[in-house]
């Protein structure tokens, strides 16, 4: 992977960006693209556009969110420890023993989630853990309540520590790869094409609150009108022990994103996106989807009257947790893929099924 293009992925893991709080991220964004985009718009809701092309036919939006699963602070006790509420699925299995950011205008502050060490726990609570978030705490060393709200309030948004690193045959792990790993796909796709005549108008959509309702997919698509959207996630890799293949179907991490075929999938576009893997010979992994994939790519094709949607992926271990591994060369063959295929679109292709 370019360096440029690594510090970029980088960057957008480090800005924190909890469904509803996404500027730190969107800022990274807007920065990066100035030089690619021919126009960069954000929206009232917040999602932001990296514009190429804009005045020809037919629009293609790309839509990956930058929001990522968090925390919010709900309570501050007496003693200083903060109670606090999930913003997205997360999972509270995961949560025990990790450290925490909760970020504000002051800047921000490291935490732990703590619970009682296993020392000190009941035979009963040693076979029936009490693992409601709602049970759990936020330890800042904060000396009581007075001290905690010199360096918190209630409503302030929590994520985890963000901490990228390279695993061996070009895995990375981080927090928050979904799916600012999206918005990272289709700015790079939109890079690319950046010096390419194209015979459509791109906008490239780094969407927010896909984790509480696809949310900001909704609202950019209906403000685009795209006639052709493609939504770029993250998909359940299914290659460590535990997973039952004949459920999740077989997705390996390392061998191409995932094209999805299904009802959520216009036919025509889904087939594009396949022949241009199987020409340009691109890695990529079939992923049947025989309802709704619960991406950005849901709310695109039921947008106004209808849109030929489709959805790429990148197989990712670990979802939702401070430890999703990804592979780099899946994020390029992704950027690759949704960039060759955009660049075969134009005002000729009817997406109509027949």
């Amino acid at each position: 992977m370019r360096k440029e293009s690594l510090q970029f992925l980088k960057d957008l893991i480090a800005a924190p960006s909890p469904s509803g709080f996404e500027q730190p991220a969107q800022a990274v964004v807007r920065e990066r693209m100035a030089q690619y985009a021919d126009e960069i718009r954000t929206d009232v809701h917040g999602n932001v556009m990296a514009i190429k092309n804009p005045d020809a036919e037919p629009r293609v939006m790309l839509a990956g969110h930058c929001d990522q699963v968090g925390m919010m602070v709900q309570h501050i006790n007496d003693e200083g420890y903060l109670s606090f509420r999930a913003i997205g699925g997360v999972d509270p299995v995961i949560v025990v023993g990790t450290r925490v950011i909760i970020h504000n205008e002051r800047g921000t502050v490291l935490g732990v989630i703590g619970r009682k060490p296993i020392h000190v726990l009941t035979p009963e609570e040693r076979t029936k853990p009490q693992l409601e978030l709602n049970r759990m705490f936020i330890d800042i060393g904060a000396k009581d309540k007075k001290a905690a709200e010199k360096l918190v309030a209630l409503a302030d948004p929590i994520t985890y520590q963000a901490d990228f690193q390279e695993l061996d045959r070009d895995l990375v792990v981080a927090p928050g790869f979904d799916d600012k790993m999206g918005t990272f796909v289709i700015m790079e796709a939109l890079r690319t094409l950046a010096r390419r005549k194209l015979g459509c108008a791109l906008y490239a959509v780094s969407t927010v609150q896909e984790e509480i309702g696809l949310r900001g997919a909704r609202t950019s698509a209906f403000g685009i009108d795209p006639q052709v959207g493609i939504a770029v996630d993250v998909t359940h890799a299914s290659d460590y022990p535990g997973c039952d293949k004949a459920k999740q179907g077989d997705i390996k991490i390392g061998e191409g994103p995932t094209i999805a075929i299904g009802p959520n999938i216009n036919p025509v576009l889904g087939k594009m996106l396949v022949a241009t893997a199987k020409e340009k010979k691109i890695p990529h992994q079939i992923d049947p989807a025989p309802g709704g994939t619960g991406t950005d790519a849901n709310a695109i094709q039921v947008s106004r009257a209808g849109v030929a949607a489709a959805l790429v992926s990148v197989p990712n271990r670990y979802m939702h947790s401070p430890v999703e591994i990804i592979c780099l060369s899946d994020l390029a063959n992704a950027a690759k893929l949704v960039a060759e295929t955009v660049a075969r679109i134009d005002g000729e292709v009817d997406f109509t099924p027949m």
